[in-house]
C-alpha cells in the first residue's frame, strides 16, 4: 500500500517556508487548539469525569447499554482505550459488563444505578461548563467551525480508508 502524498503535501516538502506558512499555521494552530482545549477540559472535569467518561456515561444515560465494540466505534476510541476506559468507570460503580443476550462472545455496557445518579447530577453541569468556550464565537461563527470540523473529519476518514484500500 503506497502512502497518499497529495499535491499540496508534495508542494509543501519542496516550496520556500514563506510560502508554506500559512499552512503550517493551520497545522500548527490545530495541533495547539486540541492540546489545550483537552487539558482545559480535562481541568473542568467534575467528579473525576474527564471528557472521554462523560461522553460515555452519557452515550449510555442518553441511549442505554451497547456492546464495548459498537461504543468504541460510536466514540472513536481504539478498543484498548475503551477497555480502559471501562475499567475505570467499573471500579468507581459507573458503570458494569453484562453477557450479551443472544452474542457469548459480546460484552454489554450499562450504567450501574450509581452511574445513573452521576449522569443526571454531573452530566448538564460538567457538558455546560465544557462548552462555554464557545459562547466567544458568534451564532456565524459557530456554525462555520462545525461545518470546518466535519469536512477535516470526512477527509481524514476518506484517507483513511484509501490508505487502507
Amino acid at each position: 500500500m503506497e502512502s497518499e502524498v497529495c499535491d499540496l503535501a508534495e508542494r509543501l516538502s519542496t516550496a520556500d517556508v514563506e510560502e508554506t506558512d500559512p499552512l503550517r499555521r493551520l497545522v500548527e494552530e490545530t495541533a495547539a487548539f486540541s492540546h489545550q482545549f483537552l487539558r482545559w477540559i480535562d481541568d473542568r472535569a467534575s467528579d473525576g469525569l474527564t471528557l472521554p467518561r462523560l461522553r460515555l456515561v452519557d452515550r449510555l444515560h442518553g441511549q442505554g447499554p451497547a456492546m464495548m465494540r459498537t461504543l468504541a466505534d460510536e466514540l472513536g476510541l481504539s478498543p484498548r482505550n475503551m477497555t480502559a476506559l471501562v475499567d475505570n468507570l467499573e471500579t468507581d460503580g459507573l458503570v458494569a459488563r453484562r453477557p450479551h443476550p443472544t452474542d457469548r462472545r459480546a460484552t454489554m455496557i450499562e450504567l450501574t444505578t450509581s452511574g445513573a445518579r452521576a449522569a443526571e447530577a454531573v452530566l448538564d453541569p460538567a457538558m455546560g461548563a465544557m462548552s462555554c468556550l464557545f459562547t466567544d464565537l458568534s451564532p456565524e461563527q459557530q456554525e462555520a467551525f462545525c461545518a470546518t470540523m466535519a469536512v477535516l473529519k470526512a477527509g481524514m476518514k476518506r484517507r483513511t480508508a484509501e490508505a487502507a484500500d
